[in-house]
């Protein structure tokens, strides 16, 4: 494969009659996601658009496929007809004055990397990645980091390039996205490696609802009373401190003093990430999107039970498709506490496999043996991303693999003990490095005690404690920190659960 450098060719002659004339055009402009390197979507029609005067004919042409249009308003749009995957080429766009060539674009599986600061985790900060920098050459894999951009309103482009894969584009890529993109390309097609095409847009320390438009949380009067309500007076309060630090820095410059105050600090403004970060990626074609946020809304979860399958829907309907969505479950974090007890971080990872039950082509990816104690950012992200492909390979695939851990389905109570029925038990439930921990029961009282669970069938687990003789329900690793060791044979952990409906903590907090 020829890798040829970015080229922009333009015939000259029209271009110097039309000056020779008088005449001023504007040449036909293509938003930022398209470039040399680019990956286009396989297995569905692939939008083109961009700029142009109006009246403009333009005509899309990438192997034997050709769409054309006129400009309207200054905008264009084609839809080009179902690719096939590892087909490579020269993506040309022409008017009669130019034309614009794109090299070495591929067709493969387009996949929007997504969330905070534990997806915008480097590679090269990620656990020994040093050799899988020094093997990150792959020509088959192209990388596309969105800007960072807080907007007010949906911009329209994105300034940024495709990259090919190389180890320094994927030392400064997303770790999670990496090894997931790694992961997949093997195996995508199941016969033969496919192209995968990555857009990494994070930003650390986010909640959901700046990746989510003004109109979807406008659209519901809880979104308007505790989220964008605050957000406004927030903003209020903001502008009136700007206006006195700007007021008390000048009074000290006048009066020769000196002036160490912090100018004030801006919060998290509803829908500024979703119009600077994925508005501009609209309506490019893609497989899906992974996500690993949360920890930002975990003092929110229960409003995050609604707020995270809003956000999907939310991307869906801007797509005009269900696309794959693959979220990554809240990691272990936080002080390992002695006794049983409640947990916000518990109540977000609920929130997150809520979603996978209530929308359609939702997976997720649980971690509860990479946490970190003391560190809101664990290193080991290679089985996060390894994970998430196994899922996307399932899911959007649909390759017939374990994709999932132990997840829970029913119980019953019988003799003083509890039964509990798994799905995705695979070939049989597994108590990884000896006795099953992080169970724990409860009686009518509410009080959470520390439970004996034993594997009674290949989906089964019996749960008891001598402290609790007529038990009502069983919770598992519903802590901060989870120390927990459910497998399944298939080599994946079990999410943490509960059996029970009680209060949550976190539905107090507005």
């Amino acid at each position: 494969m020829n890798y040829i450098s970015h080229r922009l060719r333009t015939t000259t002659s029209f271009l110097l009659l039309g000056v020779s004339l008088g005449v001023t055009r504007a040449e036909v402009r293509l938003p930022g996601l398209f470039s040399d390197n680019m990956v286009l979507q396989q297995g569905m029609k692939v939008p083109v658009w961009g700029w142009a005067n109006d009246g403009e004919a333009i005509t899309v042409s990438f192997l034997n496929r050709t769409a054309s249009t006129v400009a309207r308003d200054g905008k264009w749009r084609v839809n080009l007809s179902r690719l096939e995957a590892r087909s490579v080429g020269m993506f040309t766009v022409s008017t009669k004055t130019q034309t614009i060539q794109y090299t070495n674009v591929l067709v493969g599986d387009v996949w929007i990397c997504s969330g905070q600061s534990n997806m915008e985790f480097p590679l090269s900060r990620s656990y020994a990645s040093a050799d899988d920098i020094a093997a990150a050459t792959n020509g088959l894999i192209r990388l596309f980091l969105v800007p960072k951009l807080k907007a007010e309103a949906p911009v329209a482009d994105v300034k940024a390039r495709w990259e090919l894969c190389t180890p320094e584009s994927a030392a400064r890529f997303s770790a999670v996205g990496y090894y997931f993109g790694r992961a997949l390309h093997p195996v995508t097609q199941r016969s033969f490696p496919s192209p995968v095409g990555l857009i990494g847009t994070y930003w650390g320390g986010s909640p959901a609802e700046v990746w989510m438009s003004h109109q979807a949380l406008a659209a519901d009067s809880r979104y308007q009373a505790e989220i964008l309500a605050p957000a406004d007076k927030a903003q209020q309060s903001l502008r009136r401190a700007v206006a006195d630090f700007e007021k008390e820095k000048a009074a000290a410059e006048a009066a020769g003093t000196p002036f160490t105050k912090r100018p004030p600090r801006a919060s998290w403004i509803p829908s500024e990430l979703y119009n600077g970060m994925i508005a501009p990626l609209q309506p490019y074609a893609i497989q899906g999107a992974i996500w690993y946020q949360g920890e930002a809304n975990a003092g929110r979860a229960e409003q995050y039970r609604s707020l995270f399958p809003d956000m999907i829907r939310n991307w869906r309907s801007a797509w005009g498709r269900d696309f794959t969505f693959l979220c990554v479950q809240l990691a272990p974090y936080k002080v390992i506490q002695a006794q049983p007890g409640e947990s916000d971080w518990a109540e977000l990872r609920e929130a997150q496999l809520l979603a996978t039950k209530v929308l359609p082509k939702v997976g997720m990816a649980v971690i509860t043996d990479v946490g970190d104690e003391k560190d809101i950012h664990p290193t080991k992200k290679q089985p996060v991303g390894e994970r998430l492909a196994l899922a996307a390979r399932a899911i959007a695939g649909a390759e017939k693999i374990p994709f999932s851990g132990p997840l829970y389905r029913s119980m019953k109570r019988q003799d003083g003990h509890i039964v509990l029925t798994f799905e995705h038990a695979g070939d049989g439930l597994v108590a990884k490095d000896g006795d099953l921990k992080g169970f724990t029961i409860c009686g009518e009282d509410r009080k959470w005690v520390w439970a004996t669970a034993k594997i009674q069938t290949k989906d089964t687990i019996i749960v008891n404690s001598p402290e609790v003789p007529q038990p009502v329900a069983v919770r598992f690793g519903w802590a901060d920190y989870p120390v927990v060791n459910l497998w399944n044979q298939d080599g994946l952990p079990a999410t943490p659960f509960r059996t029970d409906d009680f209060p949550l903590i976190t539905a107090k907090k507005k």
